[in-house]
């Protein structure tokens, strides 16, 4: 029984925690041994983007004296696993204990497929589903094959989503578009973000999706904001929720 340690992030943390006990109810059922390490932080994303790599350092040593003593470590969200894996590197002197985080950390669908070896869920979820792919997973963790890459196309979140029973995998215009949250970029750039959010809103209206998804808290809530704010017939739900659902 692989023994795995949550990674929360702060989005999940203080404003969807279903998500974090969906990913949990989802991991046991896949046979691991779930602990959540009540010491962990944020990984100090929000602090690098903005360009404060001393203020975010800290935060990255924290996480690694947390979780270097586990093999497993699950995020559920691409954008915080990517944080750890790509640009730790950055903020921190190389050490044998930085290096185990690096390898042991991964998001919750690239953990359910590369590790525990799942290609296909029993569960039934009789809905309409477009699939949000985003940025930092797609591009950064090779969750999927992004459309600028001369590439098979392929996705492992779309592979474990499609393997459910009822559930229909809506096809999108622009199936990896960036939904134009990207942290701080919501902020100074308020109107460019919204204007990409309803863009990608639009795409997945036309498609017939009923609920949209993805392995991000973060570009889910900006868009369910801007669906709500124009009464646009469609639902947010994180992957986790939809797994977890799925196969209850």
């Amino acid at each position: 029984m692989p023994r795995v340690a949550l990674f929360i992030p702060c989005y999940v943390d203080q404003l969807y925690p279903s998500v974090g006990m969906a990913t949990a109810r989802l991991l046991e059922r896949l046979g691991c041994e779930v602990v959540f390490p009540e010491d962990q932080t944020c990984c100090g994303q929000p602090m690098a983007n903005a360009g404060f790599a001393d203020d975010a350092a800290p935060l990255a040593r924290r996480y690694v004296e947390v979780f270097r003593s586990f093999d497993h470590v699950v995020c559920p969200s691409g954008s915080c696993t990517s944080m750890v894996r790509n640009h730790y590197d950055g903020l921190l002197p190389a050490s044998a204990g930085l290096e185990k985080v690096k390898r042991s950390t991964f998001e919750l669908c690239e953990f359910v497929v590369d590790v525990l070896g799942v290609k296909k869920l029993d569960g039934r979820y009789p809905h309409k589903v477009g699939l949000h792919q985003s940025c930092h997973g797609l591009r950064e963790l090779g969750l999927g094959t992004p459309s600028e890459l001369v590439a098979p196309p392929g996705s492992k979140v779309a592979g474990l989503l499609a393997g459910i029973e009822g559930l229909e995998l809506v096809s999108l215009t622009r199936p990896d578009e960036c939904c134009g949250f990207g942290g701080t970029f919501a902020v100074v750039e308020e109107a460019v973000s919204c204007l990409m959010g309803r863009d990608r809103i639009a795409d997945h209206v036309k498609a017939g999706a009923e609920i949209v998804t993805g392995t991000d808290v973060s570009c889910l809530m900006h868009m369910d904001g801007l669906a709500r704010r124009r009464r646009d017939p469609v639902a947010f739900r994180h992957v986790a929720e939809i797994l977890a659902e799925a196969t209850a």
